[in-house]
């Protein structure tokens, strides 16, 4: 159902773009969703505890300097086209970016979140979830 509607929006509003051609910016906002929720579904398997607390833990995955190091563990096991995406995204001009904050870090997690959105508009769910877990393969906790 879900994915059905992402289809309509696409075709409608983007006239049937595919996901490759959109601006790598874009890519990077609906990305930065993805990985959000990949990141709170993460903390929520850890165990039940405070709201507060599951917050602060999914604060510590999604930040640039966190999704930067994420790049680094998943960039030998990119295909080819994931890597273009990726880079499109790094390379991206944005006009903006937060204080105190290594500009290497966000562009790389700008890089990872364009990956992501491309991979989630694409339809490759299992590919998400396949570099979500090898990013976490072997952390026990956050």
């Amino acid at each position: 159902m879900t994915e059905n509607y992402f289809t309509e929006v696409l075709e409608k509003e983007y006239n049937g773009t595919s996901p490759r051609e959109l601006s790598p910016l874009v890519l990077a906002y609906i990305g930065d969703a993805v990985y959000e929720m990949l990141a709170r579904t993460r903390v929520l398997s850890l165990g039940n505890r405070p709201v507060n607390k599951m917050n602060a833990e999914a604060k510590k995955i999604v930040n640039a300097k966190s999704q930067s190091e994420a790049y680094f563990k998943i960039r030998d096991a990119l295909t080819e086209d994931e890597a273009a995406v990726f880079r499109r995204g790094r390379n991206a001009n944005s006009y903006t970016h937060p204080k105190n904050m290594d500009i290497n870090d966000y562009r790389h997690a700008t890089g990872l979140e364009a990956l992501f959105g491309y991979l989630y508009l694409s339809g490759q769910n299992e590919r998400i979830t396949e570099l979500f877990r090898l990013i976490y393969k072997t952390d026990k906790e956050l």
